[in-house]
């Protein structure tokens, strides 16, 4: 019993010392994409709809009438069920939705911006 005990103990003190790479917050990445959006000219409209859940976090809108669609997530969490239907509706609408829930991502997002 004694060494089962410690056993566990040596496991749960691993695990506590095992440093968890950083994800990125979603109010951090939502910053981010709002000040770079700004210093570009354009707008990070936070889109609230209460008849129409499930919209994205922000409509991204560049001069040139460029428009986007972005969801942002904390690092590694997914849309829910409600937000991918209509990820999927504005997609066939002919819109282009990102997913941004990383550095990274934003990266890529911003590369598509300036390649668009």
């Amino acid at each position: 019993m004694v060494y089962r005990l410690n056993s566990m103990y040596k496991k749960i003190k691993k695990t506590a010392m095992t440093p968890t790479p950083k994800k990125e917050n979603e109010k951090t990445l939502e910053k981010k994409l709002r000040e770079k959006v700004a210093r570009l000219g354009g707008l990070a409209v936070k889109l609230i709809a209460s008849s129409f859940t499930g919209l994205p976090d922000r409509l991204v809108l560049i001069p040139g009438g460029r428009i986007w669609f972005v969801e942002l997530k904390s690092g590694g969490k997914k849309p829910s069920p409600r937000q991918e239907i209509v990820i999927a509706l504005l997609r066939r609408l002919g819109f282009t939705v990102w997913i941004v829930d990383s550095e990274e991502k934003l990266k890529q997002f911003f590369d598509e911006i300036h390649t668009a």
